[in-house]
């Protein structure tokens, strides 16, 4: 299985959530707090939801908290995929 990358995750976040009004996505967002790019809680869940619905990635509660950055969301993400976590 490939590796969820900067892109799919925007592109999911796009999907469930809509684009952000404070930055462009296709920009440097890596080290940019979620909350900072306009996504809060509700927004990670619902990212969560469609990454497992999509992509069957089984995100726990507390590792949706665990991302505040698209960075450390890919980590957790691709890190809960090959089972890591």
């Amino acid at each position: 299985m490939a590796e969820i990358d900067l892109a799919r995750l925007v592109a999911a976040l796009r999907e469930c959530a809509g684009d952000s009004d404070e930055y462009d996505l296709d920009g440097e967002i890596l080290d940019i707090p979620f909350d900072e790019l306009g996504y809060d809680s509700l927004a990670l869940m619902e990212l969560a939801a469609k990454l497992k619905q999509e992509d069957g990635v089984a995100l726990s509660e507390e590792e949706v908290i665990e991302m505040t950055t698209p960075r450390l969301a890919l980590r957790i993400i691709n890190a809960t995929r090959e089972g890591v976590r």
